[in-house]
């Protein structure tokens, strides 16, 4: 194991210097970094074997300069976390989320409509409309993270207050 370290460590400096500087990588596979330019011109780089070799390649270390220098594919854009943000805290807080979108008010409901972009003056806006989309969700049998943001989304779009300040 000793030696496939070592051996993955050789390989990503030797490639290190013409690699870094590659730009508009396709995605294949985990994340950015030497890896993925390693394996970007390489047909099954979606396999298992693949992968972990770029997994390899990307934990040498070299990664931290490609993540904050936005180079070897690796981006500082943020689109990723943006596009996610709201969903990930709906997954992992889905049920206080659904308890407190009934009831209208919460210190979840208050970080949900903060991290869609509600400024804090208009989260009794929020809470209401919120209720009103738990009982649909509710009555359609379907409080899962996505439903629940979908129709906050929506809830936010069809009220001309907070379409209005809301930032997504």
């Amino acid at each position: 194991m000793k030696k496939l370290v070592m051996l993955s460590v050789a390989a990503a400096f030797a490639m290190q210097g013409g690699l870094v500087l590659a730009a508009g990588t396709p995605d294949t596979g985990p994340g950015c970094g030497l890896g993925k330019l390693a394996f970007q011109n390489y047909p099954n780089a979606k396999t298992k074997g693949a992968q972990v070799v770029m997994a390899l390649l990307n934990g040498t270390g070299g990664n931290t300069f490609a993540i904050s220098t936005g180079t070897s594919g690796c981006t500082d854009d943020g689109r990723v976390w943006a596009e996610q943000k709201v969903t990930m805290f709906a997954e992992l807080n889905s049920n206080a989320l659904a308890q407190e979108m009934a009831q209208g008010r919460g210190e979840h409901l208050a970080s949900m409509a903060t991290l869609l972009g509600v400024p804090q003056q208009h989260h009794s806006t929020f809470f209401g409309m919120a209720q009103t989309q738990y009982t649909s969700l509710a009555q359609a049998g379907d409080l899962s993270a996505g439903a629940m943001v979908k129709a906050l989304n929506e809830g936010i779009a069809a009220n001309p207050a907070l379409a209005k300040v809301a930032l997504n």
